[in-house]
């Protein structure tokens, strides 16, 4: 059975949660009004992207900006996967959150790979997730992940092979001089793993980082069902089909031709 998948590349105003909530209530009514299945937004959807500001703005998931997308999700009857803030006791968390159309957290991804280059820095910042995350949506199943994560082809992989994923959700703030990057890695993503990738990333500039934009949905084939610019907010919306997955991977599956002996074999 087909399923509608949306996504949102936003901008995002540094620090002002309820600005960036009234962004997340638009684009999720254009979602609903594409009749939308799941809305994707990118990562650090609330607060922007920038550690100081983070810092100041990150709450717990019992109140801020993650109970008021819970609202909206339950208001529209639809599916919101968004990068937020994640504040517990003295940590601060890179995540993803899964709300379900009835406005409840039904899954939760804390990001692993943490980005240290200056201006950056993340880990000045965040506290790194210590496990990967899926979920069930329909007869698919999802695999969460954010921006840095794409460089790491284990990530998507794993996903694949013992999480059973066969479309991957990621949300990104992912900067301009590494568009083409961004670009190939996605692909790559989802032609070696015969999966539907769908990314989500900013636009904008947050203290003096350019985001690329350029979010895209690919079929697991490796064709662009969806694309949008580098530097303009834009909404996506197509159909992907566990069909398509059964045809592309019928000939020949990738992941039924591994030998992970040869990979993990040590030296004698």
């Amino acid at each position: 059975m087909k399923m509608k998948i949306a996504v949102a590349q936003i901008s995002c105003v540094l620090g002002d949660v309820p600005a960036n909530l009234a962004k997340v209530r638009d684009f999720t009514q254009r979602a609903k009004n594409s009749d939308a299945d799941l809305v994707l937004f990118p990562e650090m959807t609330d607060t922007g992207y920038a550690m100081s500001v983070i810092r100041e703005h990150a709450t717990s998931w019992e109140d801020g900006a993650v109970s008021e997308i819970q609202k909206i999700a339950g208001a529209d009857s639809i599916a919101i996967v968004a990068g937020v803030s994640e504040r517990e006791g003295a940590n601060i968390f890179n995540s993803q959150v899964v709300i379900d159309s009835l406005g409840k957290i039904v899954a939760k991804y804390r990001k692993t790979h943490l980005f240290t280059p200056a201006p950056i820095e993340e880990h000045t910042c965040f506290s790194p997730g210590a496990e990967l995350a899926s979920f069930s949506f329909g007869e698919m199943q999802f695999g969460l992940s954010i921006c840095y994560d794409l460089r790491f082809p284990e990530v998507y992989r794993t996903q694949a092979i013992e999480h059973a994923a066969n479309v991957f959700l990621i949300s990104s703030a992912w900067p301009f001089p590494r568009v083409e990057h961004l670009r190939t890695l996605a692909l790559a993503r989802a032609i070696e793993n015969q999966s539907y990738v769908v990314l989500s990333n900013r636009v904008g500039t947050d203290a003096g980082t350019t985001f690329c934009g350029s979010s895209v949905i690919i079929d697991p084939y490796g064709v662009t069902l969806a694309g949008a610019s580098s530097d303009r907010e834009e909404f996506l919306c197509v159909d992907i089909s566990p069909d398509v997955l059964k045809a592309t991977r019928k000939d020949a599956s990738y992941l039924e031709h591994r030998r992970p002996e040869l990979y993990r074999r040590k030296k004698s």
